[in-house]
């Protein structure tokens, strides 16, 4: 039996491909399920369109699986929390819908959060927490910050892509290889028994934290066509060492730019976030920088790294006991700046 000093969140994440629902209690996780969608393989990309129908097909098995993992009733939520954004439009729309109208059948409180504070507050479902403030690196397929975090819902953005993320530069470059779908998994696997230093691949000199990686992926693509021209099998002959080097040039970048973070700031706290956080290179290179500079860091769990309800229910939480809630007019956002 729950007691009204309960909070006990329902959360929806349908930003993307993955159809997911949590169930947080009092701050502890009870369930986290994710519905994933493998039609986007065949065409070698997220397909916007499909991926809002499967969202539809989805949500009401998921929520149900995820309520009855909890051991939870819909009587007994406290409020029901759904990603806003950023994302692609027609899926979030799917989540939203849902999430708004449940909030409103069972009379209870909206909670709207924002995508990437939820990568960053993955880091607090658990017990190895952060202490305030402390920094972030948010890596993901859309988005590439420095983010310094000086409370839950106080997030000040130091960097930023200008242009494309780590993520697409990964995505991207693997499909130029011909690497099949998603590519930057499929690419960090190729790359460990790759030479990182074969092949040398510029990062470009944009000032201060900011990161920009259109120039890497448009060297990589001349790369393979001149290297191609000369030998048409040499991709496929040196395809481990491509690879390890792609990925040396993006993770050296990501760690040069994180130290001028580091220096500038003086925080010695800092935590990965976002799907690249997934990566194991980043991961390796993340805790060598970190053991040679005395830093305290925090890597998430690899379930929490990728698209997952988890981190919007605990965002949620934090939403909750502050009483930020939502209006029913609220409407989901493609992109946002901040």
């Amino acid at each position: 039996m729950l007691s009204k000093q309960d909070i006990t969140l329902l959360a929806i994440e349908s930003s993307c491909d993955d159809t997911a629902a949590a169930v947080i209690h009092n701050g502890k996780m009870r369930s986290n399920v994710v519905a994933s969608q493998e039609i986007h393989e065949q065409y070698g990309g997220v397909v916007p369109e499909l991926a809002s129908r499967a969202h539809q097909q989805h949500i009401v098995p998921v929520v149900d699986a995820a309520l009855k993992q909890a051991g939870i009733t819909k009587q007994q939520l406290s409020g029901i929390a759904f990603t806003q954004g950023p994302g692609l439009l027609g899926s979030l729309m799917v989540g939203a819908s849902f999430a708004k109208s449940m909030a409103l059948g069972l009379n209870i409180p909206l909670i709207a959060v924002n995508h990437l504070d939820a990568h960053v507050l993955a880091h607090f479902i658990g017990n190895n927490e952060p202490g305030f403030p402390f920094l972030s690196l948010l890596v993901s397929g859309g988005h590439t910050q420095i983010v310094k975090v000086n409370s839950p819902s106080d997030f000040e953005i130091l960097g930023k892509t200008r242009d494309d993320a780590a993520g697409e530069a990964f995505d991207k470059t693997a499909k130029m290889l011909g690497l099949p779908y998603p590519g930057g998994p499929v690419l960090d696997k190729l790359a460990s028994t790759g030479d990182p230093h074969k092949f040398q691949f510029p990062d470009s000199r944009v000032g201060e934290l900011d990161f920009s990686f259109s120039g890497l992926k448009t060297a990589v693509l001349y790369f393979i066509r001149d290297q191609r021209s000369s030998n048409p099998e040499f991709v496929e002959q040196n395809l481990n060492d491509i690879c390890a080097s792609i990925q040396h040039t993006i993770v050296s970048y990501l760690m040069r730019k994180l130290k001028k973070a580091v220096d500038q700031t003086g925080i010695q706290e800092i935590a990965l976030a976002g799907g690249v956080s997934a990566n194991s290179y980043l991961r390796m290179r993340f805790q060598e920088l970190a053991h040679a500079r005395g830093w305290k860091v925090f890597v998430p769990a690899l379930e929490y790294c990728t698209d997952n309800a988890a981190m919007i229910a605990q965002t949620a939480y934090f939403r909750f006991k502050e009483q930020q809630f939502a209006d029913q007019d609220i409407v989901p956002y493609a992109r946002m700046e901040k």
